[in-house]
């Protein structure tokens, strides 16, 4: 199951966030107004962090927000938001936080096809870093494997 293109809508870059309750809301604003999901859905991924911990922060550096399947999600969905400042979400090992990917699913298969190709793109240890760099949607593209001119024109 690859992972969708990137599109300019799906994707903010070098934001500001005072704390991972924010730095989650802007990911869930990305998945509302790429219409992925209702603003509903990203109230569900603070709680689960607030339920369950700091879990969702899967390496140094990288924060994957997500809730489980429910009447609030529309479309299976990825979206980046990268940080002007790290953000604290009080993981023990993996804070600060630069990259966080809002995730959206339909299905519990979709789960977990998705987070086997999102563990895929950041088995490179080049990745978070890079993303966390990158100043343009080609520059996100790149490293989640897209070629920066592929934009959907086939010319």
């Amino acid at each position: 199951m690859p992972l969708p293109e990137l599109s300019e809508a799906s994707v903010a870059l070098h934001v500001d966030a005072d704390d991972w309750r924010e730095a989650i809301r802007v990911a869930g604003a990305l998945l509302s107004d790429t219409r992925a999901t209702d603003v509903a859905y990203t109230q569900r991924m603070i709680d689960v962090v607030e339920e369950f911990g700091a879990y969702v922060v899967i390496a140094p550096g990288l924060a994957l927000a997500h809730a489980r399947p429910g009447a609030d999600v529309h479309d299976d969905a990825l979206v980046v938001a990268t940080f002007a400042a790290p953000v604290r979400f009080g993981h023990p090992h993996n804070d600060p936080v630069s990259v966080v990917l809002g995730l959206a699913v339909t299905t519990a298969e979709s789960h977990v096809g998705w987070v086997a190709e999102i563990a895929n793109v950041f088995n490179d240890e080049t990745a978070i870093p890079r993303l966390a760099a990158a100043t343009t949607l080609d520059e996100v593209r790149a490293v989640f494997g897209a070629s920066p001119l592929s934009n959907g024109d086939p010319s």
